[in-house]
């Protein structure tokens, strides 16, 4: 058994971004620009974290593709990412999310996560800026 979740995110990132967070997001994304990388010139591992939305191509256990993908909009960038994250990495996803959460444009639903082995998935919302997980039950099986 893995401790492994799936993660979905697309959202909208307001023009007004501050650059720390547009910087993490791209090192999260695993993209290297030169002008934007990080005075220390560090790239790749810092410390015991690693870039979570950098993972590109087959997924090993949730199925299809990983991706992360940003766009430049008119009102600001848009994010589109699906990534396999382990279980000791949630408390850094945690964190991340809730940087995207407080500068994105987008209210609503933002993405969601899964542990790789459920069906139903927790839905990450934004409110006005904050973070909201929400815990999705499922009601019973449908037919067809």
């Amino acid at each position: 058994m893995s401790d492994v979740y799936a993660v979905d995110l697309a959202l909208n990132l307001r023009a007004s971004a501050p650059s720390a967070v547009l910087a993490d997001l791209r090192w999260h994304l695993g993209i290297d620009d030169a002008a934007d990388a990080p005075a220390d010139g560090m790239t790749g591992e810092i410390g015991d974290m690693f870039p979570l939305l950098a993972a590109r191509g087959p997924a090993a256990r949730i199925g299809g593709v990983l991706v992360g993908e940003p766009a430049r909009t008119a009102d600001g960038r848009f994010l589109a990412a699906r990534q396999e994250v382990h279980a000791e990495s949630l408390l850094e996803l945690d964190a991340l999310a809730v940087r995207l959460a407080r500068n994105s444009g987008t209210e609503g639903v933002i993405g969601q996560i899964r542990f790789y082995e459920e069906d139903v998935p927790d839905l990450l919302v934004s409110r006005a800026g904050e973070l909201v997980k929400m815990a999705l039950a499922p009601t019973g099986e449908v037919s067809g």
